[in-house]
């Protein structure tokens, strides 16, 4: 346990500075010039692209930064302890979860966000966390829609159709 909150803790630094990096290049397009000038407030009085990223990010880091003074100090429960980080059953759960992960990351090339998802989570819900059929269906059934409705909709931000795409054309006609 004590390792490894001491190693969540430095990957998590390191991931808010880069975090912090990437809010900084700004709309120039060209990722070796960093702007950190839209982590604050433009002309307009609006804040730039970055800034939520950016300060949210700084907190993560800071947050990291306290984390490793209490892993030195021992003052939390992780760093006080002998046990191991994750026992048979955290293994098995972390495999069939992340490897239901992966396998939805790979099917939205093929078939789209949105049956990806409700594959995704009819397996999470049904298989895994042995949910009744109709709590299951209706969950994996609205957040596809929603999602649709979230990104496509309301945010004009395409998501990948895959095979599915026939079925959206329709949808498009009508809502955009």
């Amino acid at each position: 346990m004590r390792v490894a909150e001491l190693v969540t803790a430095i990957v998590l630094a390191l991931l808010s500075v880069y975090l912090m990096w990437k809010s900084g290049e700004g709309p120039s397009w060209d990722p070796t010039i960093a702007r950190f000038d839209n982590i604050g407030f433009d002309e307009t009085g609006a804040p730039g692209s970055g800034f939520w990223p950016f300060w949210l990010s700084l907190v993560m880091f800071f947050s990291s930064i306290w984390v490793m003074v209490n892993w030195w100090k021992r003052t939390s429960p992780p760093s006080q302890s002998d046990q191991p980080y994750m026992d048979g059953y955290s293994w098995k759960m972390m495999l069939l979860v992340g490897g239901g992960l992966f396998a939805f990351l790979g099917l939205i090339e093929w078939l789209g966000f949105y049956a990806g998802i409700f594959l995704f989570l009819v397996y999470y819900l049904r298989f895994l966390g042995r949910h009744t059929w109709r709590r299951t269906l209706l969950i994996a059934v609205l957040t596809p829609v929603f999602c649709f409705f979230f990104f496509d909709v309301a945010m004009r931000i395409v998501l990948p159709k895959g095979i599915t795409e026939p079925l959206f054309l329709p949808l498009y006609d009508i809502f955009l």
